[in-house]
C-alpha cells in the first residue's frame, strides 16, 4: 500500500480534479432534479394536482430523457466531452430556474420537460469523461466519487430548500436559486477542463499513467450497430430495470415518509441525510470492491459480477421498511438499498467501459440511459396509479424494488458469460 501511495505522488493526480468537476455536475444535477420531490407535500395542496398528476409530470421527465439519452450519446460522442456537457448543464439548470414561473400541471410538466431534454447528456458525458481521464483498473471508484455527486445533490436539497423557503418565502426561489448554480459550475468547467493530451497542467507521467492500458480506437461510432450485439443489450436490460428504482427512492421517499411517519420538509433533512450518505458509501464502496478483487487477482468478469450481486443482496431487506412501524429502522434500510443500488450502479456504468472501446462508450450509455428513462416513465405511472387508489399501500412498490437487483443480475451473466472487450 506504502508503495502504491508512493507511485501515486509520483505520477500526480490531476485527474482527480477533473473527476471533482464531474461530483459537482452530478450533485447539482440532483439538486435541481431533486427539489420536485421535496417539495411535494407541498405541490399536492395546490388546485388541480393529485398523486396521479405528480406520477404523470415525473413521467413525463423520464420519457423526454429516455428519448434525449439516446441523441445525448452520440452527441457526446460527436462534439466531445468538454462543449457537450457544457451546453447540457447551461440547459438544465435554465429549466430548473424556469419551474418558478410556473405552478399549474401542464407549465410544470413542460419545464419537467425541458430539464430531461438537458439532464440525459450528464451521464454519457462523465462515463465518457472517465474512460478517457482513468486508466481501466481506476474507473470503477472514479465512476463511484463522481457518483456520490447525486447522493450529495439529494442529501443537500431539502435543507437548501428549507432555508430559501425560510429567508425568501416562496417555493418559486428555490428553483431559481438551484438554477443559478449550474451556471457557476459552468465557468469552472470552461476555465479546467481539457483533454488529457491537451491539458497543460496533466504532467507526462500521469498522461502516461492514464494511457497505460491496450490503446483503443477514438474514432467517431454510431449507435445502431451497437444494437446487434448481446453486450448492449445486457447493459440495457439492468438500466431499464434498475435505474427505475433509484427512481421511486429519489421523487417517493419525501412522500413516504410524509404519510407513514408525518415527516415535513423542515424535518424531513434528518432522514435524508441517513440515507443519502449510506448512499453514498454505497457508490464509492461498490466500485472499490470490485477494484479490490481486481488488484487481488481476480479476472474483471468475476470481480464486477461478485461486487453486483452483494448489491443486488443488500437491496432485499427493503421490502420489510414497508410494513415497520419504526420511522428510522424504515430509514436505515431505504439507505441500505439506496447504498446497494449506487455500487449497483457504478459497476454497471464500468461494465460499459470493460466491454466497449472509449469510441462507443457515450453511445452505449446513452443507450443504456434512454432505455433506464424509459423504465422510469412507465414505473412512475404505475407508483401514482397504485397510490392513488391507496395513498399508503407502498408494499408493492417496495417489493418490485427489493427483487429487481438479482433478477437483472441473472440476465447480464445469461447475455455476457465472461466480461472482456468486444470487438466491433
Amino acid at each position: 500500500m506504502e508503495q502504491y501511495e508512493k507511485t501515486i505522488e509520483k505520477i500526480g493526480h490531476f485527474r482527480w480534479v477533473i473527476c471533482g468537476l464531474l461530483f459537482l455536475a452530478a450533485t447539482i444535477n440532483y439538486i435541481d432534479r431533486n427539489i420536485v420531490g421535496i417539495l411535494k407535500p407541498t405541490i399536492l395542496t395546490w388546485p388541480g394536482w393529485s398523486e396521479s398528476y405528480y406520477g404523470l409530470v415525473i413521467s413525463f421527465f423520464q420519457l423526454a430523457y429516455a428519448l434525449m439519452m439516446l441523441a445525448a450519446g452520440a452527441f457526446i460522442d460527436r462534439i466531445g466531452i468538454r462543449r457537450g456537457l457544457l451546453i447540457a448543464v447551461v440547459w438544465w439548470s435554465f429549466a430548473a430556474a424556469g419551474h418558478a414561473i410556473s405552478g399549474t400541471v401542464f407549465s410544470f410538466t413542460i419545464w419537467r420537460i425541458m430539464l430531461g431534454i438537458g439532464e440525459a447528456a450528464n451521464f454519457p458525458a462523465s462515463i465518457k469523461a472517465v474512460a478517457e481521464w482513468f486508466p481501466k483498473k481506476e474507473r470503477a471508484l472514479a465512476t463511484g466519487i463522481f457518483n456520490a455527486g447525486t447522493n450529495i445533490g439529494a442529501m443537500t436539497t431539502p435543507y437548501l430548500v428549507a432555508f430559501i423557503l425560510s429567508t425568501l418565502g416562496s417555493w418559486r426561489w428555490a428553483f431559481i436559486t438551484t438554477g443559478i448554480l449550474g451556471f457557476f459550475w459552468a465557468i469552472l468547467w470552461i476555465l479546467i477542463y481539457r483533454r488529457p493530451e491537451e491539458h497543460p497542467r496533466l504532467s507526462k507521467k500521469e498522461l502516461a499513467y492514464i494511457q497505460s492500458g491496450p490503446p483503443e480506437r477514438t474514432e467517431k461510432m454510431p449507435w445502431l450497430p451497437l444494437l446487434k450485439l448481446r453486450q448492449t443489450w445486457a447493459f440495457v436490460i439492468g438500466k431499464f430495470m434498475t435505474d427505475p428504482i433509484w427512481w421511486v427512492w429519489l421523487f417517493w421517499v419525501p412522500g413516504f415518509l410524509y404519510k407513514k411517519f408525518g415527516v415535513d420538509i423542515k424535518s424531513m433533512g434528518g432522514a435524508l441525510i441517513v440515507i443519502y450518505v449510506m448512499a453514498d458509501i454505497g457508490s464509492i464502496g461498490g466500485g472499490w470492491l470490485s477494484g479490490v478483487f481486481i488488484k487481488n487477482g481476480w479476472s474483471v468478469n468475476a470481480a464486477r459480477k461478485t461486487a453486483m450481486f452483494i448489491c443486488a443482496l443488500s437491496v432485499l431487506p427493503v421490502i420489510y421498511a414497508s410494513i415497520t412501524a419504526d420511522k428510522w429502522v424504515s430509514v436505515l434500510l431505504i439507505g441500505l438499498a439506496c447504498g446497494a443500488h449506487q455500487g449497483w450502479s457504478a459497476n454497471l456504468f464500468t461494465f460499459s467501459s470493460d466491454i466497449f472501446p472509449k469510441r462507443a462508450v457515450g453511445s452505449v450509455v446513452g443507450i443504456g440511459g434512454a432505455a433506464g428513462g424509459m423504465g422510469g416513465f412507465f414505473i412512475a405511472n404505475l407508483v401514482g396509479s397504485i397510490l392513488n387508489n391507496n395513498a399508503n399501500n407502498y408494499l408493492p412498490i417496495f417489493i418490485i424494488a427489493g427483487t429487481s437487483y438479482l433478477v437483472v443480475l441473472l440476465f447480464i451473466h445469461l447475455l455476457v458469460p465472461n466480461i472482456e472487450p468486444v470487438q466491433i
